[in-house]
């Protein structure tokens, strides 16, 4: 719960790239589990800048995990978040 107002929003006061830093976290774990692995490049205007590590790189589906999963998730827990792309 916010400390400010009330509202449920928990950590306004973190940065985007923080917001991002930590939901990036959660989201690890999971592609650790198959052997993959994704890094934060940079946020800049609402677009996520990314690096899929391990079996991620390369891999034919990577673009479906980062779309359906990473950009998915990342979109529903900070509305800022317009789009994620892999560099």
């Amino acid at each position: 719960m916010c400390d400010k107002c009330g509202c449920s929003e928990a950590n306004t006061d973190q940065t985007l790239e923080e917001k991002v830093k930590d939901t990036i976290e959660t989201i690890r774990e999971s592609l650790q589990s198959h052997g993959g692995d994704v890094e934060l490049v940079g946020v800049e205007d609402g677009v996520v800048k990314v690096s899929l590590k391990g079996s991620c790189a390369g891999c034919p589906m990577s673009t479906m995990t980062l779309k359906q999963g990473i950009e998915r998730i990342l979109k529903e827990e900070i509305p800022e978040i317009k789009e994620v792309v892999a560099v």
